[in-house]
């Protein structure tokens, strides 16, 4: 499977989970942007989604990533995720990956 193909697959199941977890699936949006050695996964969701993707104490953000990774072995190519609120100002992350 070449990059491109396993880069939507995996923006597909990242934006799948992240519909069933937030009310306003509207605000949803997965971008991906390759560095030499992985690919970051940048998704948006609306402010007030922010908490349901996070969790309590980043719990439902780990899943997450959890996931990822575990997809990302078949596919062997590291993939990162970055979580960020559709409002914030400079579009900075606002949960930074934990790798």
């Amino acid at each position: 499977m070449d990059l491109e193909t396993a880069a939507s697959e995996m923006r597909a199941l990242i934006k799948e989970i992240a519909c069933a977890l937030v009310d306003n699936v509207d605000a949803v949006s997965v971008e991906t942007f390759s560095e030499t050695d992985s690919t970051v996964i940048r998704l948006r969701v609306a402010p007030e989604d922010i908490g349901k993707v996070i969790g309590k104490q980043g719990r439902t953000a780990r899943s997450l990533r959890t996931i990822l990774s575990a997809a990302s072995m078949k596919l062997k190519r590291r993939f990162a995720l970055d979580i960020v609120e559709v409002d914030r100002p400079g579009g900075r992350p606002f949960v930074d990956d934990e790798d």
